[in-house]
């Protein structure tokens, strides 16, 4: 057998390239792969292999006195004490009746997480699934809609979109404000600001349901779906459902604004949370979750991180429904929105989906044999997409 070794070499050359081009790949992406990918593999190792996320309650504990005003409102750490933000725009007895003296039944109370500037977002979720009046009359559940809102980060406008804001109040009383300025990186402020509202003007309420301004929520489906958790044999005890994150890692990149430092938060991974785009606890969880803020420090501002680290201290854990959605948004089909809970990225479709969703009879009536079939296809062909996430899992598609 003769071996040709100018066929060798040829071969030798071609694989040197290669691999040479495949290094110099690596290397320009290494802080890619390095972020995306080995942080996951060490964040889904610690949250699978160690699971304990003992460091909670030691970590994130305070151990310095507190000056808490409970009824002030909620508060934020400064230097191992907590500063109180009083209320600019406060309704008290939105949850009592007529009397205002006696509570009324509230199946659920919906706080809609809003900057101040946004008044059109406000107003259109008033006209759609935010319609009080719509879930009263159509499903017979009393429904609390309120807008959480701090002052306007821009200081050279913030007198004139104050006074925007308190004109608003005037004409429909649903804003609750408090005195800190309204940025990304005060959303635990005004996580805290809702459990802690709850918590003095609404503990009667069976759900509490924290929602972004720019989700879209089909209403008719949430509601049933919440009035059967109410009548089930647990009642509406130990519920905190969402779309669930677990196992994610930290993110380290500086030019994100997700980043958080290892000073802050030194783990591989957090402990299981939902997507802050939209979840319900039930009341006895918005309890819990309201201590907990009492004795965690609240230096995590990434709010729904902070949400998973204050359930975890309680002993709270998050449930997945495929129908929540996560961070993008969803692909419009009806076989998808008759089925959905919430669906994120929707600012200028509102009241389209909402006329959608109330001008056909889909989410009433089940549908045939080969309605669900043809369904089930479409939605397999639209979420069990390679690489499509962070909307509905595939398991949607079978649900």
């Amino acid at each position: 057998m003769f071996m040709n070794f100018r066929r060798i070499h040829k071969c030798q050359c071609v694989q040197l390239l290669t691999t040479g081009l495949l290094l110099c790949v690596v290397m320009v992406c290494w802080e890619e792969l390095d972020h995306h990918v080995v942080s996951h593999v060490r964040s889904y190792s610690y949250r699978y292999l160690d699971n304990s996320y003992d460091f909670v309650n030691s970590s994130f504990a305070i151990t310095t006195n507190r000056g808490h005003n409970r009824r002030s409102g909620s508060s934020h750490l400064v230097d191992g004490g907590f500063v109180s933000y009083p209320y600019l725009i406060n309704h008290p007895c939105k949850c009592k009746a007529a009397d205002e003296k006696t509570w009324e039944e509230v199946l659920l109370l919906l706080f809609v997480k809003s900057s101040p500037e946004n008044f059109e977002q406000r107003q259109a979720i008033r006209d759609s699934w935010g319609n009080q009046s719509f879930a009263q009359s159509e499903m017979g559940a009393s429904v609390r809609v309120l807008f959480a809102v701090g002052v306007p980060s821009d200081v050279l406008q913030r007198s004139s979109v104050q006074k925007a804001l308190l004109h608003e109040d005037q004409a429909y009383g649903d804003l609750i404000q408090q005195d800190f300025v309204d940025t990304f990186h005060n959303l635990t402020t005004k996580l805290i600001l809702q459990f802690h509202w709850v918590h003095q003007y609404c503990p009667q309420a069976d759900f509490l349901m924290s929602a972004d301004d720019d989700i879209f929520v089909h209403m008719p489906n949430l509601l049933k779906y919440l009035s059967h958790l109410k009548s089930s044999q647990a009642g509406a005890r130990d519920v905190w459902v969402g779309h669930v994150h677990r196992g994610a890692p930290p993110v380290r990149r500086k030019d994100s604004k997700y980043y958080v430092p290892y000073e802050l938060y030194p783990w591989a991974s957090y402990p299981d949370y939902t997507s802050g785009a939209g979840y319900v606890v039930s009341g006895d969880v918005a309890a819990k979750i309201y201590q907990a803020t009492l004795l965690l420090n609240t230096s995590m501002y990434i709010d729904d991180v902070f949400m998973g680290i204050c359930a975890k201290a309680m002993g709270v854990s998050p449930q997945e429904h495929v129908y929540f959605s996560g961070e993008g948004k969803t692909p419009y089909n009806p076989c998808i929105y008759d089925r959905m809970i919430t669906s994120h990225g929707h600012i200028t479709d509102v009241r389209f989906l909402w006329q959608s969703v109330t001008g056909h009879e889909a989410y009433r009536h089940s549908k045939g044999f080969l309605s669900n079939l043809y369904c089930t296809a479409v939605k397999v062909m639209l979420l069990c997409r390679p690489h499509y996430q962070n909307t509905y899992s595939c398991m949607a598609a079978f649900s």
